[in-house]
């Protein structure tokens, strides 16, 4: 079994994502600090409120740049996914700078998105086995554009369209909460989860 992390930056729904990834036959482990690190195979990075919090904490015990030094698979959950990127206008807060591009408010009448919504993907082998227009449940009100369109694996619509998940490498993350979208969302961690297993990433 391979060992995947949980990064604890101060806001991430840790239990739900532990409870997930136990739910189909993982061993997660909880990490808050660099040394943690040693020996995992892959890692989640959650997320939850604002990137400017998660950031500081990630400075804080620097994991940031054990994260920016890290090349195995990756997987950015909600806010997760937006630390990933290189800024957000949410509050002007620099993130981690994995993928290129900008973090920006939905443009919706309605604000935060809050619910199911159907994801469309792109066949990006993280959704193997998971129809496109599948619901997934998001709770947010900022999402990521990334600066090369090729990097957008699957989308959703509110008020306009918006990037669901976007990949570069082994770095990928999602928009929605997966940990709290039944069985479709087991699926997905269960994809994460088998490549990490595998050695590659899931793309």
């Amino acid at each position: 079994m391979s060992t995947i992390a949980i990064i604890d930056h101060g806001a991430g729904n840790l239990v739900s994502v532990v409870n997930a990834l136990t739910q189909i036959g993982e061993q997660p482990i909880v990490v808050t600090e660099p040394d943690q690190l040693g020996g995992v195979d892959g890692i989640v990075l959650p997320g939850v409120g604002a990137t400017s919090p998660a950031m500081r904490q990630l400075s804080a015990t620097g994991l940031d740049a054990s994260l920016r030094s890290w090349d195995g698979p990756l997987l950015g959950i909600c806010v997760g996914l937006q630390l990933l990127f290189d800024t957000s206008d949410e509050d002007g807060q620099p993130c981690l700078g994995l993928i290129g591009g900008i973090v920006e408010e939905l443009d919706a009448a309605t604000l935060p998105h809050m619910g199911w919504n159907d994801v469309r993907h792109k066949g990006d082998p993280l959704f193997a086995g998971i129809p496109s227009g599948e619901p997934f449940y998001f709770v947010h009100s900022y999402a990521p554009v990334p600066d090369i369109g090729d990097e957008i694996i699957a989308t959703a619509t509110h008020g306009d369209v918006f990037v669901a998940a976007a990949r570069s490498g082994n770095r990928v993350g999602v928009q929605f909460h997966p940990e709290r979208s039944g069985p479709a969302g087991l699926h997905l961690l269960a994809n994460f989860a088998a490549s990490v297993a595998q050695g590659r990433r899931v793309a």
